[in-house]
């Protein structure tokens, strides 16, 4: 083995250069070496926690690249309730932007990604809360399924479960389900009906993975007790590859963008601390598999292949790969002999992943279009080539989901790239293209997912593959490729994007909130997309029959796929308040269609498409405004500029260099987006500018902001101190502190009925220091703590006003929260009252 040539090699780990999602991996010769290594490790380690971005990818990088031990990160939930610093999407839109950020992170750390149905419902203050709105024992099935499917040797928990109150309550019921999972797992009367699909299994032991944050601080880290810990020595320097464990690890969370978690690598030593809290002790305290056989041993007549891959790894040949495959060949036909289910399927796939990257063997299959409705003929173009002398045989292919298998009996020759086209017809009943865990209705806590071999699956589920036989040293590899769609971008090159299957017609009402202040009608745009060529039906609008709209239907037709086209209702609300929701509906043939499919595509993941009820919410409401010119500067993203121009403002984003006395002069409002002071540096150098338009009669208003975090200290023209405070309870009782103050009484008469219907929380990250200068306007708090005062807090400065805010606006406004708007219309219509005229202009 030429030892040498790993020391020189400058490469990356599969993933871990900047790429497109969906390219297919081509590995060097130094990640085969490491694969194959891997090949003769038979451990697991499962790591447990809450959210995206919980896991401690360094730790993770560790076990699966340096150990080489399979590792796992159950997430409970995908994330949905957090913010976005990258987009306006919220929700279950954000949580498939997060389960797509994990996806790649683990991409590039070596990890495993699985998921419970748990619905991130937003911040919870304990566990008791987090598990009642969560459904307790459908997550701790879940927990139990995820165990029983990857059957670790160790858990770790990356949260105490011994400290409720003190953290997320998510954060905490992770730990508390994992801990309790550990005595279930392996009793057959839990949850027998998973017992269809896995077998039992017992975890050897659970750790506790603490860090200096649950000490407090670095310093009380660094001077606790840790004699009884176990230690793990995580700085090591990858050699072949170029990078330290924890330069993958940060190249790992920088792949959570969506949470702001760029990471910078750094070097040298660093230690990991395990606290064992269930299971076996190790003798060696500090050999985290000490007791545990990880090698071949473990399955009954294992040994020999064992014995065979050490001979391979031992005599592999860095400059030609190839010349590992006739003995890998072997292996693999041994591995399909034993009897073992689990290993032999998990080693089976990783050793036909390898011969394929030896032989630089390239298998792709692709569509002649990126999307295909269900029913539909989809043309492939088939490329199959191999890139070394060892002959090889392309048997056939077989197409799915339809299952047709077309022989083909090519000889595969080094290097003598062959072309096949050929077709598959999509069944009837294909579903279509989404996230899984969307398709069925679910409530608060609780995603519902009805197929139990489809629970913990990370990524959306895609029919469309074709299936490539190969032939090598006698042997046949079934190669599996799910169908992709590429082009060529004249500025980045070859794209990559999955074969989407969609509904033949889609349909989208364009604004998600429909705001009616009086009786007068207006004009509601809706679009219809074709997902096939000539597409021919009608489109109507639905609503409660309080609601008139005309005209009942209207026909279309759109002649090419892809085509759109924008069509417009009038609607005319009733008299009284009233909230309705608006339904668009396609019919083609007679058959009806109401998706609106949502596209999600950033340059860090795999493109996506939700599909959604084609609906608004129609509101008749008792608004007034005045003012009628906002300024909104954007922070990390929200809809809320949207939401004020359906109450009848007109408002203009304007960037901050547009932050100039000149521009701002022909606005009466100011507004920030969410945690702009944590995103916009140049804030920074325009707080005088903005202060200045304040003094001279306008109104500022200032969103959320993270503490800690700000670009400069100095977010108010008086002292004002963000802190982590937050109500998150969204029906937690409103107490007015100042019932008289014009922003609840003008133009709007505000009362806690305007506080009902709120979702996930009432607000988050109030001041708790404050000049007296500010006014605090309303109170509330969570169950069992002290009253928050910070939500609202108004000031006047020179001739105008101050606001700071932590009230979820960003949250209600889409969710079409009547009085989230009212409440607005109050605060942007603030104005100090005229002073009295001088005696003199009396005369």
């Amino acid at each position: 083995m030429r030892k040498i040539q790993i020391q020189i090699l400058f490469i990356f780990l599969a993933g871990t250069s900047v790429s497109f999602a969906q390219q297919p991996q081509k590995p060097n010769s130094v990640e085969i070496y490491n694969q194959i290594k891997k090949l003769n490790f038979l451990g697991s380690v499962l790591y447990v926690a809450a959210h995206p971005d919980d896991e401690n990818t360094r730790l993770i990088s560790y076990l699966a690249n340096s150990m080489n031990a399979r590792t796992g990160y159950l997430s409970l939930t995908r994330g949905d309730g957090g913010q976005n610093l990258i987009g306006p999407q919220l929700r279950e839109l954000l949580g498939v932007i997060r389960t797509q950020e994990l996806i790649e992170a683990r991409k590039i750390d070596g990890g495993e990604q699985f998921f419970s149905r748990a619905n991130d419902f937003g911040f919870s203050k304990n566990p008791d809360e987090t598990l009642q709105i969560w459904d307790k024992d459908k997550v701790l099935a879940d927990v139990v399924w995820t165990i029983r499917k990857f059957q670790p040797d160790i858990i770790i928990n990356r949260f105490d479960h011994r400290s409720p109150g003190t953290t997320h309550g998510h954060h905490t019921s992770s730990a508390m389900l994992s801990v309790e999972s550990f005595g279930l797992t392996n009793d057959s009367k839990i949850y027998p009906e998973q017992l269809k699909y896995v077998k039992p299994w017992q975890v050897k032991r659970q750790f506790f993975n603490p860090s200096w944050w649950f000490y407090g601080s670095q310093e009380k880290f660094d001077a606790a007790n840790k004699s009884k810990f176990t230690k793990l020595e995580t700085g090591v320097y990858y050699t072949g590859i170029g990078k330290s464990n924890q330069e993958i690890a940060a190249l790992s969370r920088s792949r959570h963008q969506s949470q702001g978690f760029g990471s910078t690598g750094v070097r040298g030593n660093e230690t990991e601390y395990l606290e064992l809290i269930n299971g076996e002790k190790p003798e060696n305290r500090d050999a985290l598999f000490d007791g545990i056989d990880t090698t071949w041993n473990r399955v009954k007549n294992g040994k020999p292949v064992g014995e065979l891959i050490s001979k391979i790894i031992a005599k592999y040949d860095f400059s030609n790969p190839s010349a590992s495959i006739p003995e890998l060949v072997k292996a693999y036909s041994m591995i399909q002999a034993l009897e073992d289910d689990h290993w032999k399927s998990l080693k089976s796939a990783a050793i036909k992943n390898i011969i394929a990257s030896c032989s630089g063997l390239y298998l792709e299959a692709v569509a002649s279009e990126q999307e295909a409705t269900p029913g539909s003929t989809v043309r492939l173009s088939l490329e199959t080539i191999n890139r070394c002398a060892v002959e090889m045989e392309l048997t056939s292919v077989t197409t799915l989901p339809d299952n047709k298998n077309t022989s083909q009996n090519i000889v595969l020759k080094n290097n003598d790239d062959q072309k096949i086209n050929l077709q598959i017809q999509l069944p009837n009943t294909i579903e279509y293209t989404q996230p899984y865990w969307l398709k069925e209705k679910a409530t608060v806590g609780m995603y519902t997912v009805s197929n139990q071999e489809n629970i913990g699956i990370p990524d959306i589920i895609r029919e469309v593959k074709v299936v490539f036989n190969v032939k090598i040293n006698g042997v046949e590899f079934p190669f599996e490729r799910t169908v992709v769609y590429k082009y060529n971008d004249g500025v980045k090159g070859e794209m990559y994007n999955f074969l989407d299957i969609v509904p033949e017609a889609t349909t989208s009402i364009l604004e998600k909130v429909l705001l009616f202040k009086d009786t007068k009608s207006k004009m509601i745009p809706v679009k219809v997309r074709a997902g096939k060529d000539a597409v021919k039906g009608n489109l109507q609008l639905d609503l409660p029959k309080d609601w008139m709209i005309s005209p009942k239907q209207i026909p279309f037709t759109l002649e090419k796929k892809g085509m759109e086209q924008t069509f417009y209702f009038e609607v005319t609300p009733p008299v009284q308040p009233e909230e309705a929701v608006a339904k668009s509906i396609v019919t083609v043939d007679n058959e009806h269609f109401d998706k609106d499919a949502t596209i999600i595509d950033y340059s860090h993941i795999t493109k996506q498409m939700v599909l959604k009820p084609a609906e608004s919410k129609c509101i008749r409401i008792d608004l007034k405004t005045s003012g009628d010119a906002i300024a909104y500067i954007m922070g990390a993203g929200d809809e809320v500029p949207e939401s004020l121009a359906q109450m009848g403002y007109k408002v203009t984003i304007l960037k901050p260099e547009e932050i100039t006395p000149a521009k701002l002069d022909s606005f009466n409002t100011v507004i920030t987006g969410i945690r702009a002071y944590n995103t916009v540096n140049a804030l920074a150098n325009k707080q005088k500018i903005l202060f200045d338009f304040v003094k001279s009669g306008k109104n500022m208003i200032v969103q959320y902001n993270t503490f800690g975090r700000t670009v400069t200290d100095q977010i108010a023209p008086y002292p004002l101190k963000i802190s982590n405070d937050r109500v998150t309870e969204e029906n937690a009782k409103i107490t007015f502190l100042a019932p008289n103050h014009p922003v609840l009484n003008i133009p709007n008469k505000i009362s806690a009925k305007d506080f009902e219907g709120w979702t996930q929380e009432q607000g988050l990250y109030y001041p708790n220091e404050y000049d007296s200068a500010f006014t605090p306007i309303i109170s509330s708090h969570d169950k069992g703590e002290s009253p928050k005062n910070g939500a609202l807090l108004v000031a006047p400065y020179g001739k105008g006003y101050y606001i700071y805010t932590g009230l979820s606006f960003f949250r209600e406004l889409p969710e079409g929260v009547a009085g989230a708007y009212r409440l607005l219309s109050n605060i942007i219509s603030l104005k100090q009252p005229l002073e009295a005229p001088k005696q003199e202009l009396k005369k």
